[in-house]
C-alpha cells in the first residue's frame, strides 16, 4: 500500500492558529485510490514564519502521518471547510510541504533537491519567489541583522557586500580587508546557498589567522544580503626575519598515524622523530629566488610590531606572493609557513613551490594539428629559447612569451602554441611544452597589377596603361636550420617584357659557425636588377618617391661583399652618360651620370653597419637612445677603379618630458626627440652614390634630393609628440640640411645645375595614427607649405 501525503498551511500572524488539511491518496494502485480529508487546528511554531529558518512547517512521522498537535493551547476559530481547502490547494494558495521533505530531517538546498519528486510544489521560503531571477530575496525588512544559522536551505542568496568587523565595537577592521579577503571565497555579487555560507566558514574556521570567526547578515532593501565577519585574528610571538624555502621538488612525507595505544613516552619519541624528519625536508630544499631587497622589505614590516599578528603574517605572505606574479612567475605559490609558536625568535619559514621547469617538449602539428614529424632541427629551436626555458628553471611567463617572439621571428612556423601544467608524477613541477606547425618549405606566387604612365603633357592615355606582374618563388628553411632560398622576376610591361624587367634573387645562411656555436653569424648574398628614378639628376619639387628605412630595435653589427652594377637611363629607357640639362642648341650637357661617363657603372666594394639601439615602449610611447654608423669601402675593381669611402653616422635621443606610471592602460609620456646625421666621402665616388639632401626621412617638406647633391652633408632635427588617444600622437617638428659647401666637389655639380640652393630648413605639425603620418610642412627657401602623407616613422 502506497500513501502519499500534503500538507495545506494557511498561515496567519505570529501566535495565531493555523489551519491544516492533510489530503492522503491511499490505495494498493495509483489508477484505484481512494480520498481521505482530516483537518487539524494548532499554533505554529516561531520558525514557520521565519523566513530564514530551514525547520518544517509540520513535522510528520516516518509512516508518513501527520504528528498530532497540540490542541491544550489551541484557540477556536470556525469550522473548517475541507472542501475550501482543496480548492485552495490546487489554485496554488499556501505552503505545499511532501512528506517526503519532512522526513529529510533537515534543510539545504541538496535536502530539497534529492527529495521533492516535483518543481510544482515548493518549500514555504520560496513559495511567492520570482522565478525569472536566478537568486531569492531574504523576505525580510532592510537593516536586519540575521545569524546564519536563521537562513532558510532552501534559498539562494545574493550577496552586496563583505565586511570584516571588530567583534567588540562592529566597527570595521583595520587592514583587514587587504589581509583577508584573498582567503575568503564569497565575492560581491555572487549567489550562495546556506551549505556553501557554512562551509566557508568552517574554511576559514580552520585557518591559523583566526581565534575566533563568524558570519552574519545584514538585509538590504533590494532582496540581497551583506556578509558581516567579526573575527579575532591569531596574534604569535615576534619575528625578525623571514626563509623562504623551495620544497616542490621534494617528494612529500607519508602521513603518520598515531597508535592510541601509545605510551607518553612513545608519543613524545615520535614527535622528536617527526621534527627532525621535517627540519631535513626544510635543509634539503633550495633558497627560494626572492630577492634580498624584497626580504629587506619584510623585515622592516616585522621589526615595526612587538608582536606578529595574523593580519601582518598575511601581509607578509601576500607581498611574497605579489612579487612573484609581478614579475611573471606564475606557477609558484606559499603553500605553508612553521616556527610561528617559538617564543625565542628566530624566522619564520616560508614554504613555497616555485614551479621549477622538470619537463620541456616541442612537437610538430600538421595542419589537423596531429603530432607529426618536423623538419626543423630540434637544436635550431633550442638556441632561440630563452636561457629562463629550460628544465631546472622555474617556469616565468615573460620568458616563455618572449620563446614564442623568437620562435616567430624564424619565419619558418605557420602557428606556435604553448601549454603548461602540473608534471603527473610531481605536483610541485611544471610540465612545459611548445606545439609548432611548420610553413610549406616550397612555395610560389604570381601577382600581377596594371599601371597607369603619363603620356603626352602628363596624362594618361589608353595607350599608356601597362599591365605587370611578378613571379615569386622560394626555398624556405634547407635542411632544417633555417637556410633560405628566394626570388622574384617582375615584368613592368607584359606587352614589352624586355623594357623594365627586374629580379631579385637572395640566399640566406644563418648560424655561419654552426647551431652551437654562440656567435651568430649570418651569410647573405643577393642578386638584383631594379629601376628606380635618381634623385641627384632630378631634383625640385614634384619627386615625392622616397625609401622608407626601418631599423629593429636592437643592437646588431652586420658586414658583406656587394657587386653591382649601375646603367643610367633617360625617360625613353636610352643609356645616357649626362644629365637631362639640355643647351640652346639642343645637346644635353648636364653632369655625368656615372664614373665611366658612358652610362654602364660597374664596381665592388665592402659594406658594414653597426647598430646601438636601446629604444623602448614606455606605454605606447618610444624612448632611449639610438646611434647607427655605417661605412662603404671601395676596392678598386670595376669602371676606372674606383676607390673611396663613404661613411655616415646618426645619433637619435628620445627624452621622455615627465614621469610616468608604467603599466598597461597607463597613460604615455609626451617625448622630445632629437636627431643629428652627418655623412661625407672621399675619393672616386660615381655621382649616382652622392647624398641627396631633401625629402621625407631627410628634411621634410622638400622633395627628395629638392635641396642638393653633396660628398658631405649634416642633417639636424627636432621634434616634440604629444599623445593624443591610444597609440596616436600629435608633434610639432623643425628641421635642417646642409651640404657644407662640398656640392661643387660632385662633378658637374647637379646642385647648381638644377638650380637647388645647397641648404634648408622647415618647420610644420602633423598627427601619427598607425602607421601613417599626416603633416603640414613649411620650407624656408621658398617660404610655402604644404600637406604631405607618409607611412612609417621619420626616426
Amino acid at each position: 500500500m502506497a500513501e502519499m501525503s500534503v500538507v495545506v498551511n494557511r498561515n496567519r500572524s505570529v501566535g495565531d492558529a493555523a489551519e491544516f488539511l492533510r489530503v492522503s491518496f491511499i490505495g494498493p494502485h495509483r489508477n484505484n485510490p481512494s480520498l481521505s480529508l482530516s483537518t487539524a487546528t494548532t499554533t505554529p511554531p516561531l520558525p514557520l514564519q521565519t523566513p530564514f529558518s530551514t525547520e518544517p512547517a509540520a513535522a510528520p512521522s516516518s509512516s508518513g502521518h501527520s504528528m498530532a498537535p497540540n490542541n491544550s493551547n489551541s484557540q477556536k476559530h470556525p469550522p473548517f471547510n475541507p472542501l475550501h481547502g482543496v480548492i485552495k490547494f490546487f489554485q496554488g494558495f499556501g505552503s505545499l510541504i511532501f512528506n517526503s521533505h519532512r522526513s529529510g530531517g533537515g534543510g539545504g538546498e541538496r535536502n530539497h533537491k534529492e527529495n521533492a519528486p516535483s518543481n510544482i510544489f515548493c518549500p514555504p521560503a520560496l513559495a511567492l519567489e520570482d522565478k525569472s531571477r536566478p537568486w531569492d530575496s531574504h523576505g525580510l525588512e532592510a537593516g536586519v541583522v540575521v545569524q546564519l544559522k536563521r537562513l532558510s536551505g532552501y534559498k539562494k542568496y545574493k550577496v552586496s557586500r563583505i565586511n570584516f568587523l571588530n567583534p567588540r565595537t562592529r566597527a570595521a577592521a583595520t587592514g583587514a580587508e587587504e589581509s583577508f579577503s584573498d582567503m575568503v571565497s564569497l565575492q560581491p555579487g555572487g549567489v550562495y546557498t546556506k551549505q556553501t555560507l557554512i562551509q566557508e566558514l568552517e574554511s576559514l574556521s580552520s585557518s591559523p589567522y583566526f581565534d575566533k570567526i563568524d558570519f552574519d547578515f545584514k538585509t538590504n532593501p533590494d532582496g540581497s544580503v551583506d556578509v558581516n565577519i567579526p573575527f579575532e585574528e591569531t596574534v604569535y610571538p615576534s619575528k625578525s626575519r623571514i626563509r623562504c624555502v623551495s620544497i616542490g621538488l621534494i617528494p612529500d612525507e607519508q602521513p603518520v598515524e598515531i597508535d592510541p595505544n601509545m605510551t607518553a613516552k612513545e608519543q613524545v619519541e615520535l614527535m622528536r622523530r617527526e621534527n627532525e624528519k621535517y627540519k631535513r625536508r626544510i635543509n634539503g630544499g633550495r633558497e627560494c629566488i626572492l630577492p634580498k631587497e624584497v626580504e629587506g622589505e619584510i623585515r622592516g614590516m616585522l621589526m615595526q610590531t612587538t608582536c606578529l599578528r595574523a593580519s601582518l603574517l598575511r601581509r607578509v605572505l601576500n607581498k611574497i606572493q605579489k612579487w612573484y606574479h609581478d614579475n611573471g612567475y606564475h606557477g609558484a605559490f606559499v603553500i605553508n609557513h612553521n616556527n610561528l609558536e617559538n617564543n625565542h625568535g628566530g624566522d619564520i619559514v616560508v614554504e613555497m613551490v616555485e614551479g621549477d621547469i622538470i619537463k620541456l617538449g616541442i612537437v610538430f602539428q600538421d595542419k589537423l594539428g596531429i603530432v607529426c614529424e618536423g623538419n626543423t632541427d630540434i637544436a635550431l629551436i633550442k638556441r632561440v629559447l630563452p636561457k629562463e626555458v629550460a628544465v631546472g628553471n622555474v617556469y616565468n611567463r615573460r620568458a616563455f612569451e618572449e620563446a614564442m617572439q623568437n620562435l616567430g621571428s624564424l619565419n619558418i612556423f605557420s602557428s606556435i602554441s604553448r601549454g603548461y601544467g602540473s608534471d603527473e608524477k610531481n605536483n610541485g613541477g611544471i610540465s612545459a611544452q611548445f606545439a609548432l606547425q611548420e610553413l610549406q618549405q616550397k612555395w610560389s606566387d604570381v601577382s600581377t597589377e596594371w599601371s597607369i604612365v603619363p603620356g603626352r603633357n602628363s596624362r594618361p592615355t589608353l595607350a599608356s596603361i601597362q599591365p605587370g606582374a611578378t613571379v615569386s618563388f622560394g626555398y624556405r628553411n634547407i635542411k632544417g636550420l633555417n637556410r633560405s632560398l628566394q626570388g622574384a622576376i617582375t615584368l613592368g610591361n607584359l606587352f614589352s617584357p624586355e623594357d623594365d624587367i627586374s629580379y631579385n634573387f637572395d640566399y640566406t645562411h644563418p648560424y655561419l659557425d654552426g647551431i652551437d656555436d654562440p656567435r651568430n653569424r649570418t651569410f647573405k648574398a643577393e642578386c638584383f636588377n631594379t629601376k628606380k628614378v635618381s634623385p641627384v639628376f632630378t631634383g625640385g619639387p614634384g619627386v615625392s618617391n622616397s625609401p622608407i628605412w626601418d631599423y629593429s630595435r636592437q643592437s646588431k653589427f652586420s658586414y658583406g661583399l656587394v657587386m653591382e652594377e649601375v646603367k643610367t637611363r633617360d625617360e625613353g629607357g636610352d643609356i645616357v652618360g649626362r644629365g637631362n640639362t639640355v643647351s640652346y642648341n639642343g645637346e644635353a650637357n648636364g653632369p655625368p651620370t656615372t664614373l665611366s661617363g658612358t652610362g654602364v657603372d660597374r664596381m665592388a666594394f665592402l659594406q658594414a653597419n653597426l647598430t646601438r639601439d636601446n629604444t623602448r615602449f614606455l606605454n605606447g610611447a618610444l624612448v632611449g637612445t639610438r646611434d647607427i654608423f655605417q661605412v662603404d669601402q671601395g676596392l678598386g675593381i670595376g669602371s676606372k677603379f674606383a676607390f673611396f669611402n663613404r661613411h655616415k653616422i646618426s645619433t637619435t635621443r628620445f627624452f621622455p618630458l615627465m614621469k610616468v606610471e608604467e603599466g598597461k592602460g597607463k597613460a604615455p609620456p609626451p617625448v622630445l626627440v632629437l636627431h643629428g646625421m652627418y655623412g661625407g666621402c672621399v675619393g672616386d665616388l660615381p655621382n649616382h652614390e652622392a647624398f641627396t639632401i631633401g625629402g621625407p626621412t631627410s628634411v621634410r617638406g622638400y622633395s627628395v634630393g629638392e635641396i642638393g647633391a653633396s660628398r658631405n652633408k649634416l642633417e639636424l632635427a627636432a621634434e616634440i609628440r604629444v599623445p593624443v588617444k591610444g597609440s596616436a600622437y600629435a608633434y610639432a617638428f623643425a628641421e635642417h640640411g646642409n651640404d657644407l659647401g662640398s656640392s661643387v666637389s660632385v662633378e658637374g655639380n647637379p646642385t647648381k645645375s638644377y638650380m637647388r640652393n645647397g641648404h634648408g630648413s622647415s618647420y610644420g605639425a602633423g598627427v601619427k595614427i598607425g602607421n601613417v603620418r599626416a603633416e603640414y610642412a613649411v620650407d624656408h627657401n621658398s617660404n610655402k607649405g604644404g600637406f604631405f602623407v607618409h607611412f612609417g616613422d621619420r626616426f
